[in-house]
C-alpha cells in the first residue's frame, strides 16, 4: 500500500475515534468489574490465582528491562530502543500493580494496575510506528504518547474521586492502538527479520482480552482457572514473545520512511 494512502487511512481512523468521544456519555468505573469469578483464598492470600498469575508478567518485564538496559541483543540496536525499554518497564510495573490490585480489588487500587498498562500500550504503539512507518515520527511521538496514556489514567482517577468517573480517554488510548497496530504491521515492512513474531504477540494479546471477557464462563468450565487468571498468562506470553523476537531477530533492510 502506498505510504500516503496508508497515512491518510491512519489519520482518518484517529480523527473518527477522537470525534466519537464527544458523542459518548462519560463512562464511570463499574463496581461489578471488581467481582472476579475466582475469589479463592490460598495460604492466606485473597484472590490467590489472580494475584499469583502476575508473576510471569513481573519476570518477563524484569528480564526485558535488564536486557534493554544492557543492550544485550543485536535486536535491541534499534531506533525504537527507548520504546522497548519503556514497554518492558511497563510490563514489570503492570505485574506488580496488578498483583497489588487483585490482593484487594477496588477502584482505588485499580489505578496502580492501569497506569503502567497505559505506559506499555503507548510504548508499544511508538515502537511499531518507529520500525514500520517512520523512524523520526515514532521516536518523536514516544514521549507525547506516554504522557497521553498516563494522563488518561490520571484523568479517570480524578473524575472518580470527583464523583463523576470518566473512562472515555483511557478506553481510547487502549483500544485505538489495537485497531491501528495490526493495520500498520500487515501493510508495512520493518528493518528486521522475524516480523511474523509480531502476529504471535498480537494473537496472544487478543487471547488475553477474550479470556478476560469470559472470566466466569472459563472458571465454570475448567473448575481450576478463571478467564482473568488466563488473561495474565496470555499477557505474559505476548511480552515474552516480543522479548524472544528481540533476541533472535537480525537487521534486514533500512527503516521505512514516508
Amino acid at each position: 500500500m502506498h505510504h500516503k494512502i496508508k497515512l491518510l487511512i491512519l489519520v482518518l481512523i484517529c480523527l473518527l475515534a477522537f470525534s466519537a468521544i464527544f458523542f459518548v456519555k462519560p463512562i464511570p468505573q463499574d463496581e461489578a468489574y471488581h467481582k472476579f469469578a475466582d475469589q479463592r483464598e490460598v495460604f492466606g492470600i485473597p484472590n490467590f490465582w489472580n494475584v499469583i498469575s502476575n508473576i510471569p508478567l513481573i519476570i518477563v518485564g524484569f528480564i526485558g528491562m535488564i536486557a534493554g538496559i544492557k543492550k544485550k541483543w543485536i535486536g535491541l540496536d534499534t531506533p525504537a530502543y527507548s520504546a522497548y525499554l519503556l514497554f518492558f518497564m511497563g510490563v514489570w510495573l503492570t505485574g506488580l500493580g496488578s498483583a497489588y490490585y487483585h490482593f484487594n480489588p477496588n477502584t482505588n487500587t485499580l489505578f496502580w494496575d492501569r497506569l503502567p498498562m497505559a505506559l506499555s500500550f503507548m510504548a508499544f504503539f511508538s515502537l511499531i510506528i518507529t520500525e514500520h512507518l517512520n523512524e523520526k515520527l515514532g521516536r518523536a511521538i514516544l514521549l507525547p504518547l506516554v504522557v497521553l496514556g498516563c494522563s488518561s489514567v490520571l484523568y479517570w482517577r480524578w473524575t472518580e474521586q470527583s464523583g463523576a468517573g470518566d473512562l472515555r480517554p483511557y478506553a481510547l488510548v487502549q483500544f485505538l492502538p489495537i485497531i491501528l497496530i495490526p493495520f500498520i504491521v500487515i501493510t508495512s515492512r520493518s528493518g528486521y527479520t522475524r516480523r511474523k513474531d509480531l502476529y504471535v504477540v498480537l494473537l496472544a494479546y487478543l487471547a488475553a482480552k477474550l479470556t478476560e471477557h469470559f472470566d466466569s464462563f472459563l472458571y465454570a468450565l475448567t473448575k481450576v482457572l478463571s478467564g482473568h487468571t488466563l488473561k495474565h498468562f496470555f499477557g505474559a506470553l505476548a511480552a515474552y514473545w516480543l522479548l524472544r523476537m528481540l533476541r533472535l531477530r537480525l537487521p534486514s533492510s533500512g527503516f521505512p520512511t514516508f
